[in-house]
Order: C-alpha cells, then structure tokens, then sequence
C-alpha cells in the first residue's frame, strides 16, 4: 500500500497523561508525528487532537481503533486531504535592518499576503496561514535576507462533512445508555 499523509482526529477529555499514551500508539509502529495540536473542541468538556502522519491505510486503521481503546478516548477518525480543510500558522522574524534595506522584502511580503504583526528597531515579525508548502515557500523566500526565527504551527483541521461526527457519535452513545452518555 502505498504512503500518504492522513489528518487523524481524535476526540477525548482532558486527561493528564493522555497524550503520551496516543503518543506511544504510533512510536511502537515507528510511525512519525508530522504535526500534532491539541485544543478544545465545540463541543464543551472535549479536547480535539489533530494528528498528521504518513503511512498506508491498513495502519492508520489499526492506530485509529488502538487509539480508540484508550479509555478517555471517546471517538477517533481518520481522513485524507480530500477530506479536510487545513491550515498551518508560520511566524517569520527577519532583522529590521534588512527589511529597511531591502524593498525586495516588501515586495515578498506582499505577494504572499503576509501579515506583520511586530515592527521594532531590532526585527520584525511577520505571519503567514497556509499550507505546509505555503509556508515553506515564504521561509525559502525570505532565507536571503537573514530569517532570525522561523517556527511553523501545527496542523488545524475541520472536516468537509456538514455533520460533526462526533456529535452524532455521542447522540447515539446516549440513546444506547441515557443515564452515561459518554459511555462507549
């Protein structure tokens, strides 16, 4: 089968510990962590994990339902790009002299629809949303000019679906078994 970057999603409550037992899910399958973010979902008391890594399909279903063994896990789910829409956030501080002195910076700058977000004597911070190529793109870019810093957010997803998955997942949960309805 063949490898490809799958958006893995897993749905759970804020636990302590629970990210190093979903962690070890995939360091046992020697399966590298492209992007990891954790957050609180729309759903109140649930954390969301979006999860990127490059494997086949028969593995990224076998972490899935190892992943939704855990106990705190309430549901997991897998999608490819086609699936998702995504984002990743960049920050970019290059030294306020060579944007001073370089108008090719601005020009940079713009065509990307780059975001300045600080100016100060001593650097500026620029700020990009994109995809992984995107923000690339822009550090390859800029490289010339002496990027000081450069750091790139995690992965931010959403599915295509009009439904949260999720939601349904625990409406049935909770017709099963009304008195737990977080129960699996």
């Amino acid at each position: 089968m063949e490898n490809i970057l799958y958006t893995i999603t897993v749905y759970t409550e804020n636990i302590v510990g629970l990210l190093n037992q979903i962690t070890i899910i995939f360091t046992r399958r020697q399966i590298n962590i492209e992007s990891l973010t954790v957050s609180k979902s729309s759903i109140p008391g649930i954390h969301k994990f979006t999860i990127t890594a490059e494997t086949d399909k028969d593995m990224v279903e076998k972490m899935v339902k190892q992943i939704e063994k855990r106990i705190d896990v309430l549901k997991a789910f897998y999608h490819t790009d086609d699936d998702v829409i995504y984002q990743e956030v960049a920050l970019y501080k290059i030294g306020a002299e060579a944007m001073l002195d370089n108008p090719e910076i601005e020009n940079i700058v713009r065509k990307y629809n780059a975001r300045i977000l600080e100016v100060n004597r001593s650097y500026v911070v620029l700020e990009l949303s994109g995809h992984t190529e995107d923000t690339q793109e822009l550090f390859e870019r800029l490289k010339e000019f002496h990027v000081l810093q450069f750091v790139r957010s995690g992965r931010i997803a959403i599915t295509k679906s009009t439904v949260e998955r999720l939601s349904d997942f625990l409406a049935e949960m909770e017709a099963r078994n009304p008195e737990h309805p977080c129960e699996k």
